[in-house]
């Protein structure tokens, strides 16, 4: 029966990604960016309700000119903030422009693509991170650098906090925890280890009331901070609220 849902769902998601990657290709450069952040979301929410994914959430977003910080479990994060804070542009690895459909997605709703292993391109992703934070852009990262199982969270790379510190943009702390009967911390939503892209999309449409809870916590000024001190701060806020 599970196995029916999740091709049930799939079926319905894939015109929907049609649908968005038309809206991107096609409608993008003729709208506002509230007009692009309105379908952002609009898309986001859609995409969950269709996986069968509860959203919940809490807490104030800042208006402008800020940096969001998360802690990393699944692919579909960046969905799950979208439909909360669709004005977030993500810093995301290089690979993820290159994945099929999703990455032309991700790259129309404003992402900066870092390649990981390589420390000139991070010192240029925190100039670009800078500009956009000093023009009144959300920008979001995931200090881990990779996604963890949930409960536990990785160590933070403090390299991209600089572009905040750089600017004394305030940072906004996001809790992500995924979730699903029987299980505070979800196994389905996971994408660890060598799971593909494929293997995890059907195990998130074959999962039983899964949801996202998406929690905003009080920001933290930057000014006069080191980036690796607020770093330690940042995972602790949120490891302590997870």
């Amino acid at each position: 029966m599970r196995s029916l849902v999740a091709v049930w769902r799939l079926a319905r998601l894939a015109p929907h990604v049609l649908h968005g990657l038309w809206i991107v290709k096609r409608r993008f450069e003729l709208m506002t960016t509230c007009e692009r952040h309105g379908q952002i979301q609009w898309w986001s929410i859609k995409f969950l309700r269709i996986l069968g994914i509860e959203l919940k959430s809490q807490g104030q977003a800042l208006p402008t000119g800020h940096l969001l910080v998360a802690n990393h479990i699944s692919w579909l994060d960046i969905c799950g903030v979208h439909a909360v804070l669709p004005q977030a542009r993500f810093v995301s690895k290089a690979d993820v422009k290159h994945w099929p459909l999703v990455g032309a997605l991700v790259e129309g709703a404003g992402t900066l693509f870092i390649e990981r292993t390589s420390k000139r391109d991070a010192l240029r992703v925190v100039h670009q991170t800078a500009a956009a934070l000093q023009a009144g852009d959300c920008v979001a990262v995931f200090p881990e650098g990779t996604t963890g199982a949930g409960p536990e969270m990785l160590p933070f790379h403090a390299n991209l906090l600089q572009a905040a510190v750089s600017t004394g943009a305030p940072v906004l702390p996001l809790v992500l925890r995924w979730y699903e009967p029987g299980e505070r911390f979800s196994s389905s939503a996971r994408f660890i280890g060598d799971m593909t892209l494929a293997q995890s999309l059907w195990s998130i449409a074959s999962a039983k009331g899964l949801g996202i809870d998406v929690q905003i916590l009080p920001s933290v000024m930057t000014e006069g901070q080191d980036r690796r001190a607020l770093g330690e701060t940042l995972r602790g806020v949120i490891s302590a609220r997870l």
